[in-house]
Formats: C-alpha cells, sequence, structure tokens
C-alpha cells in the first residue's frame, strides 16, 4: 500500500517540476517534505499534551487550570524538548502554509517560515534551504506542490505519519539520485548495499559514524536494524561528517525526520583536512567514500598519525579512507566500507605495502566482491572491506565471500541485492564468527572460504574473494595481465592462421568453378 502511495506521489511531484533541474528541485520537494513532518510532529505532541494535562489519571495532570493557564503550559519549550520535538512557530506552521498555498507570494512564505523555525530551534541552524521565494517553477506550481505534500501522512496517527513522511523522503532521495544520474549518485548509496553492511556489522548499540555521510541512509539503515532487532531509538549515538554544504543538509533532515539524535559537526567539511570528530573512538564505522579521488592530498596531511600502516598515495585516497577509519574504531569496534574492486588487488604507489602490513596486522575481516550495476552514478565494479580492530575470533583468517553473481536486475541499467542473498550472506559471516545460534560455518565452493594469512602473503597479499573461493572461471582481472595477453594472442595467432586457411579453401573452391577470387 505504501508502496503505491510513494509511487503516486513521486509520478505527481515529477510533473510539477516542468522542465527544472532535478538537482535544483530536490530540495524545494524535501524541504517541504521536513517542514510538514516538523509541524506534524509538533502538533502531534501538543494535541498528546492537552489531553494529558486536562486527564486527572495523567502525571502532567493541571488541576485547576482553565483554557488560558492550558494554553500557556502548552507553549512551555521543555515538554517538547524531552521527546526530540522541533518547537514551530505558530507563523510557520503547515496549516498557515497549506492555507496560502494559492497566494502569489507562497515562495516568499516558505522562505519566512523556514527563518522563523531555525530561529527557535538552534539544531537546525544552516541546516534549511531558504530558496522558495526564487525557485524557478511556472506559476502556481509550487502553490500545487505544497498541496501535494499536505497529503502525505495527513490523517494518520503521529507515529505512523512521522514513519510515512520518513520512508517518502527516502524513497524520494533514491528516485532524486536515479533522476540526476551520476551527480546524484554522489549523495545516496543504494539501499541494497547499505543492508548488507548494516547486516554483515550488525550494530547493536554504542557510536555508530560515517566520516563521508552522503544524505545519511547508513545511519537511518542502522536504526531500523537495532529496532526490527528488539532495540530501539536512541541505542546508538550518531556521528558523521560530510563536505557538501547541500548533501549536509539533506543528511540533517533526513534524521530529524526520522526522530533520530545526530552529530555531523559544526559544519560541512573536508573529512582529512577539517575531521569533525577528532577524539571519537566508534563502535561501528559504515561508510560508502567516492572511488578513487585523486585530489584528495594537503600538505597538512604529512606525517598523520591515522597512517599507521603506511602513507597513502597522493592521488588516490582509497587507502586514506581505510587508514582514517580504523584510527577511529574503538580497540572492540568493526568497520564496514564500500570501495572500488581497485582497492583489493593495486599495488601502485604504496598501496599494496599498506595493504600487506593491514593484513599482516589482522584488522582485515571479511571481503565481500559485489554483482556489477548497483550504483546510480559508475559502473565501477565495488567490494565490501570489513575492518575489526582487534579480532575476538578467527585470528588470522580472513573470510573471503564472492556475491558477484548474486545482483537482480531491478531496471535495465541497474541490479541490487535481494534481501534473500543478503540474508545469506549475513548467516555465513554469524557462522565464521561463531555468534550464538548461528550454527556452524562451513566454506562452500564458489561463494565462500576461510583462508589464514599465510595463503593470502602467498598471493601477493592480494583480497580478490575469486582469487581464494574456487569459483567458476571468473572474468575478474586477477590473472596477470602479461600472462593473459600472452594467451589471448596464442589464440589470436591460432584463430587467423585457421582464417587463412579456409580462406584459401574457399579460393580453390570458387577456382574449380571458373571464378578468380
Amino acid at each position: 500500500m505504501l508502496d503505491d502511495i510513494k509511487k503516486t506521489l513521486w509520478a505527481t511531484a515529477d510533473k510539477l517540476r516542468a522542465n527544472m533541474d532535478a538537482a535544483e528541485y530536490k530540495h524545494l520537494v524535501l524541504g517541504l517534505i521536513f517542514v510538514k513532518y516538523i509541524s506534524d510532529t509538533f502538533a502531534a505532541r501538543r494535541a498528546e499534551l492537552t489531553a494529558r494535562l486536562t486527564n486527572p489519571d495523567d502525571e502532567y495532570f493541571y488541576g485547576d487550570a482553565d483554557p488560558a493557564d492550558i494554553e500557556a503550559e502548552l507553549e512551555d519549550r521543555d515538554y517538547y524538548k524531552e521527546v526530540n520535538v522541533f518547537w514551530v512557530p505558530e507563523g510557520a506552521r503547515w496549516e498557515a502554509l497549506r492555507n496560502a498555498a494559492k497566494q502569489p507570494d507562497i515562495g516568499k512564505r516558505i522562505d519566512d517560515a523556514l527563518t522563523l523555525i531555525e530561529a527557535e530551534n538552534p539544531k537546525l541552524k544552516g541546516i534549511l534551504d531558504k530558496r522558495y521565494a526564487r525557485a524557478q517553477l511556472p506559476d502556481g506550481k509550487l502553490g500545487e506542490l505544497v498541496d501535494l505534500v499536505s497529503t502525505i501522512g495527513f490523517g494518520d496517527d503521529p507515529a505512523v505519519a512521522r514513519d510515512v513522511l520518513g520512508q517518502v523522503y527516502e524513497y524520494f532521495l533514491g528516485m532524486f539520485a536515479s533522476a540526476e544520474g551520476k551527480r546524484g549518485g554522489q549523495f545516496y548509496t543504494p539501499a541494497s548495499i547499505v543492508k548488507t553492511l548494516v547486516a554483515i556489522l550488525s550494530p547493536h548499540e554504542g557510536k555508530v559514524y560515517d566520516p563521508c555521510c552522503g544524505s545519511g541512509g547508513m545511519f537511518v539503515q542502522s536504526e531500523k536494524f537495532i529496532e526490527t532487532h528488539g532495540g530501539k531509538l536512541g541505542d546508538v549515538s550518531i556521528y558523521g561528517q560530510e563536505a557538501n554544504p547541500t548533501t549536509w543538509r539533506l543528511a540533517a533532515m533526513n534524521l530529524a525526520i526520522r526522530g533520530i539524535d545526530y552529530n555531523l559537526g559544526r559544519e560541512p567539511a573536508d573529512t582529512f583536512t577539517r575531521n569533525q570528530h577528532p577524539d571519537l573512538r566508534a563502535d561501528y564505522i559504515l561508510a560508502n567514500p567516492p572511488f578513487n579521488i585523486s585530489d584528495w592530498w594537503h600538505g597538512s596531511l604529512e606525517g598523520d598519525p591515522r597512517w599507521e600502516f603506511g602513507d597513502p598515495p597522493h592521488g588516490n585516497a582509497n587507502y586514506a579512507w581505510l587508514q582514517h577509519m580504523l584510527h577511529h574504531l574503538k580497540p572492540t569496534g568493526r568497520a564496514g566500507i564500500v570501495l572500488a574492486n581497485g582497492s583489493m588487488s593495486s599495488s601502485q604507489n604504496n598501496e599494496g605495502v599498506i595493504r600487506a602490513a593491514m593484513v599482516d596486522a589482522d584488522v582485515v575481516e571479511v571481503m565481500v566482491a559485489l554483482p556489477g550495476q548497483l550504483f546510480f552514478n559508475t559502473q565501477i565494479p565495488a567490494c565490501l572491506w570489513f575492518l575489526a580492530k582487534q579480532k575476538k575470533q578467527r585470528k588470522g583468517e580472513v573470510l573471503f565471500i564472492d556475491a558477484r553473481k548474486q545482483g537482480r536486475m531491478i531496471s535495465r541499467v541497474q541490479a541490487e541485492l535481494t534481501d534473500e542473498t543478503i540474508a545469506r550472506i549475513e548467516a555465513v559471516v554469524a557462522a565464521w564468527r561463531g555468534e550464538p545460534g548461528a550454527g556452524s560455518y562451513e566454506d562452500v565452493k564458489g561463494f565462500c572460504r576461510s583462508v589464514p594469512l599465510a595463503e593470502i602473503a602467498q598471493h601477493g597479499h592480494v583480497l580478490t574473494p575469486g582469487r581464494y573461493v574456487g569459483a567458476e572461471d571468473v572474468e575478474d582481472d586477477d590473472e596477470a595481465f602479461a600472462d593473459k595477453m600472452q594467451k589471448l594472442t596464442e589464440k589470436l595467432g591460432e584463430q587467423m592462421a585457421k582464417g587463412a586457411e579456409l580462406d584459401a579453401v574457399i579460393r580453390a573452391k570458387l577456382g574449380g568453378l571458373g571464378y578468380e577470387a
């Protein structure tokens, strides 16, 4: 049912976009969903308080109060703050905006409402994007958008409305990433990859950190995971960092809309040069850093304490990300990171040396090769690295999982990992770690294998699962280039010789028929 609602809302919202660029339009739509959410949540809390203040059996009961006293009591901010609800001033409430949807100055009214909300809630300072008065939408379309957003979660009880708004926000993020193509994917990690990371890391409580958090999808999935496994919202504390100011705002709204408390640093900033959480030691780190960044280096990073296993090459940040995350783990902490496949085997510019040092230090726990076409914005094949600061089980071994053939196409250009596949990977890892009730672990040819460090060293510390799990013929580029070229050249030579023989036969046949070729 909710899936149909999300699709209908998206189709309508997309139609209202007219010729406006998706990247620009995204902020108008998501901003409105956010304002509707905080207004609805505020109204729901207010209604709940009114009922409790007038109920003799409730601890909040306000004995001899007349309606004016109740009204004054409802203005006490602490009632809202204690349940993580933002204070929404009267002029900024959704009803006021909805009633003015058809006015020609609706854009200015929305900007003014956002200014009021920011002034009342320091946590939202700099988060709300005031761009409605100058929105390049055709006449009347912004008002129609306000009317459309008014229908989301309308009439549901507050808890349901909050969840519906959160799911619509997340769905729209994904659809915008798809509509924007290459640029959109920068802030959005496809849900099936996030689910796989979360399933293997299984964060239950403690500090969760994402040093390149995009729009916050890792955090939302972590909270969902915790709730489905019997924990509660707030069992984890959320720390993030994001360099892009626009995406930083999207993340803050995505978390606030779900009632998740967060610390995304004082400002959007580069993780390497302006680390917002230098003293943080996290229980879990989940991240999808941008692949193969070439312009990340800055002179101030020379001799940085984060480079425990070796200086990362200035022309590629992959091994800087891996070491940054290890540095920020608690002794018992674990990290899950999405990286380009090249990170598993590259030996350029010190990368092989760093990887060997990490493997020998036994901080690499699990490696997963992923199917192609999982991302909106890149065809580069990707893998998952799982790191453990200090392994409790399986010391001296790495679990390799080859999931390249496990993708399911969901459109002409995009694949996903199904929930069944994710559950299978999760079960294999849990059994390998020896978690209670997970059953015993066994290698499965072509899918998973536990490998001792000595064998990995024999393979030059290459961490590509296809090399270890005994797969069928792998299309991977693990084979040395020179060997591969030698084989292909020999094959081509054979085929050309065969071709020359056939040419001669054909010429002879034609000659026999009196035709010269």
